[in-house]
């Protein structure tokens, strides 16, 4: 932990910094551009229908959380969020069903763009050497981000995206129960992803369910998507 030399730390945040904007900023105007197209122009006239990446910034979320996982995992690792598109269903047109496509649409933006940074490292070979190598590192977190992000908000709980989708889909007698989590999802989310590593550290168990749900199934997306392009592990 905190092992990185200061050069390298420079290098590890320039090949994070712009993947993780790009992700969050995509994936929370996909939701509010699906909303606008669905009637409620909530987040369109917040300004938040936009690529504008400060205009979703989250201080832990897009920042503090990141930097702490980047120094933990000795530039290995980064994840983060922006905040959230604010949206009232009850304003579209189909509030039932329209819910479950504003949902959908961040993780389906992130999908997106993991398989767009996929097709950009098959022509990253063509770029100069002194370009080629940051670049792609940029692209590989690129895609190994987006990857996380799409099955990190499709986890069925509330307030992320799958926990909404699951709230619409399922019968009232477990949805109405599973929303009521929402207002615990956070403290279930940031449980799940320190706490509970941490408890096991010290148990000597592996307790990582962050990994067991969400890493794993990105690892298994991430290599078939790389064996459908071509491209090497």
């Amino acid at each position: 932990m905190f092992d990185l030399s200061l050069a390298e730390l420079a290098f590890t945040a320039s090949v994070w910094i712009l993947p993780v904007l790009v992700a969050v900023t995509f994936h929370e105007a996909a939701h509010g551009y699906v909303a606008w197209k669905l009637g409620d122009d909530t987040a369109y006239r917040l300004g938040r229908v936009t690529f504008n990446p400060i205009k979703h910034v989250d201080p832990f979320g897009t920042v503090l959380m990141p930097a702490l996982l980047l120094l933990m995992s000795g530039g290995k690792f980064m994840f983060g969020f922006a905040k959230p598109v604010p949206v009232d269903f009850a304003r579209l047109r189909n509030p039932r069903g329209h819910m479950v496509l504003v949902a959908l649409a961040g993780p389906g933006a992130n999908l997106l763009l993991a398989l767009l940074a996929g097709l950009a490292l098959t022509v990253d070979a063509f770029l100069p050497a002194a370009a080629s190598d940051w670049v792609a590192h940029n692209l590989l977190n690129m895609v190994w981000l987006n990857l996380l992000l799409a099955v990190f908000n499709m986890l069925p709980l509330p307030p992320l995206d799958g926990g909404r989708v699951a709230v619409d889909l399922l019968p009232d007698a477990l949805a109405l129960p599973l929303a009521r989590l929402e207002r615990y999802g956070i403290l279930i989310i940031l449980g799940g992803m320190f706490v509970l590593p941490l408890l096991g550290n010290q148990l000597g168990v592996d307790l990582n369910l962050f990994w067991w749900l969400v890493g794993q199934p990105a690892v298994g997306l991430m290599t078939l998507l790389f064996s459908v392009l071509g491209l090497g592990g």
